[in-house]
């Protein structure tokens, strides 16, 4: 069995859109592309490692995909070199319903997110790792396919963007497992699903006149 681990780059409001650069994803106007350079430190990177230092295969959507291919291939003798030999080196499962050219070597298609991931789950292999690829991510938890949630948290708001959790999201509880922070405020904080979500009320066995009446307006105003 194989798990489905996701690691992404968020902001404080949630937004996942265009962490690396201005040119990465600036669809529906996104002006903030590169957000995550001024708090990108040592520390952060070496979070970042944790991420990667058990084997694995990348599991991405076609956006994603294209980011990945026009970058990594080109990155074994830069400063991300350690980084880009492991992608380049892992097989790459690209979540397209039209197709996507696959130009970047061990490269596979998968056409039914749902279906193809819960297959791969079961096989023997490396966990699989999502890197980004919002809608993938949508796609996946909803349909309860993913383990483990690592967010990289970044001391910014943005406002607006492509967020990692839809508004559609499936509700569950979440199950803390570590965290780390990096001087510049980054933190990286690992989750994994814990079942219903469960609910409970600080609120008075019995409540007040003007409590009831409360509720009573609630209910008028809808």
């Amino acid at each position: 069995m194989r798990n489905v681990i996701v690691s992404a780059f968020v902001s404080l409001d949630g937004v996942m859109q265009a962490p690396g650069g201005p040119d990465e994803d600036p669809s529906g106007g996104f002006k903030y592309g590169g957000w995550v350079w001024p708090y990108f430190d040592e520390s952060s990177g070496a979070m970042l490692d944790e991420v990667f230092a058990r084997p694995y295969d990348l599991l991405l959507g076609r956006k994603t995909y294209e980011i990945f291919a026009a970058y990594w291939p080109y990155q074994e003798d830069g400063g991300n070199s350690e980084i880009a030999r492991g992608f380049n080196k892992a097989t790459k499962y690209v979540a397209s319903r039209s197709g996507v050219p696959l130009t970047w070597k061990n490269s596979v298609a998968i056409h039914d997110a749902a279906s193809d991931v819960a297959r791969l789950k079961r096989e023997n292999g490396p966990d699989l790792l999502i890197q980004g690829s919002g809608v993938l991510v949508h796609a996946l938890l909803k349909q309860g396919l993913i383990d483990r949630i690592t967010l990289f948290v970044f001391p910014v708001l943005l406002g607006q963007g492509k967020r990692f959790f839809a508004n559609d999201a499936k509700e569950m509880a979440l199950k803390f497992e570590k965290s780390s922070t990096s001087p510049s405020g980054v933190t990286m904080n690992t989750y994994t699903p814990a079942g219903a979500v469960k609910t409970g009320s600080f609120a008075h066995a019995t409540p007040s006149e003007a409590e009831l009446a409360r509720r009573e307006k609630l209910k008028r105003e809808g």
